[in-house]
């Protein structure tokens, strides 16, 4: 990885640790009214950081001058929904199937999908396309 990378990998991280602390914070809400309702919980919570990270890392990680934010955001929630796919099938089997704590669970997913989650996001929600100056 180029320094560019690099440094954009670390605002990244820092902007997901709010991400996550904007998702848990909602998904124990719903843990803390209902323990089987770690998945609505998750899933709400998921979408509520899903918009925190896109006004973040749009802002201060990609640089994305001049892109159509309707565009973007869409895109966000494109590559978003295949991290939660995976964030939620994590989930559960840790839940269910590994009898880890429903309250400890979203940690580990968060910071096992953090790598997949910079690349989906630096290499398709955020791209900048090369600029065509042979014209």
């Amino acid at each position: 990885m180029d320094k560019k990378s690099i440094i954009q990998f670390i605002k990244f991280s820092v902007i997901g640790v709010s991400n996550t602390l904007v998702s848990l914070v909602v998904y124990y809400i719903f843990v803390f009214i209902d323990p089987s309702l770690y998945i609505v919980g998750n899933t709400v919570g998921y979408a509520a950081g899903v918009l925190n990270s896109y006004f973040w890392n749009e802002r201060f990680v990609f640089d994305r001058k001049g892109q159509s934010h309707l565009k973007g955001i869409f895109k966000m929630y494109m590559s978003s929904i295949f991290i939660y796919l995976l964030n939620t099938g994590l989930l559960f089997v840790l839940v269910k199937y590994v009898s880890l704590s429903e309250k400890i669970a979203p940690l580990i997913v968060a910071a096992v999908l953090l790598p997949c989650n910079f690349l989906i996001n630096k290499f398709w929600t955020f791209r900048q396309r090369k600029k065509d100056n042979s014209r």
